[in-house]
């Protein structure tokens, strides 16, 4: 699996390229990375742990869902391809301002929430950990923007809770920390 798992965490590096993390002078795979570890502490589902690792390739990098499916085809299993290639279509945006530029943030927010309540519980369990992972970095480098994104990840963990209920925890005593270190 350590094999399977560095392989795709190359390729997810090689995706997101020359892009650093927002707010340190990190590469970007630090953060899918810390995703990935994250979930590991609650599975050793090989799909999720990939998905993991991939979770924001298609909505941050040119490679496309077709380039994707077929590197994971090349790596994995017919039926862990399709669980990756499933979590990670549901974990990328779709309300983006490129393709929704008359909706304001706050409206393109709200439909994105809506439609994670609908994802798969393992799809959920990785966004707790995605949550996590932006939390505190957001909260200590841009303290006004996290305002509005801990409540927005509040909003998206009002909804989303068919995931792992450990993590699921986790995610919520998280953003109810940072919100309490805003204020």
């Amino acid at each position: 699996m350590e094999e399977l798992l560095e392989k795709i965490r190359d390729y997810a590096d090689k995706a997101h390229g020359n892009q650093m993390r927002k707010y340190t002078p990190e590469r970007y795979i630090v953060h899918p990375v810390r995703v990935m570890k994250l979930c590991r502490e609650y599975t050793d589902d090989i799909a999720v742990l990939a998905a993991a690792l991939l979770h924001d390739v298609l909505e941050d990098t040119p490679v496309t869902e077709q380039e994707l499916h077929r590197f994971l085809t090349s790596v994995m299993t017919k039926e862990d391809a399709a669980k990756t290639m499933k979590f990670v279509i549901d974990l990328t945006d779709v309300y983006v301002k490129k393709d929704f530029p008359k909706l304001n943030r706050r409206t393109r927010k709200e439909k994105e929430s809506e439609r994670l309540k609908h994802i798969d519980p393992e799809s959920q369990t990785i966004k707790y950990a995605d949550i996590i992972a932006n939390c505190n970095e957001i909260v200590v480098h841009d303290p006004d923007f996290a305002k509005r994104f801990l409540f927005e990840c509040r909003a998206n963990l009002k909804v989303m809770n068919i995931g792992n209920r450990e993590l699921y925890q986790k995610a919520s005593d998280t953003v109810n920390a940072c919100i309490e270190k805003t204020y």
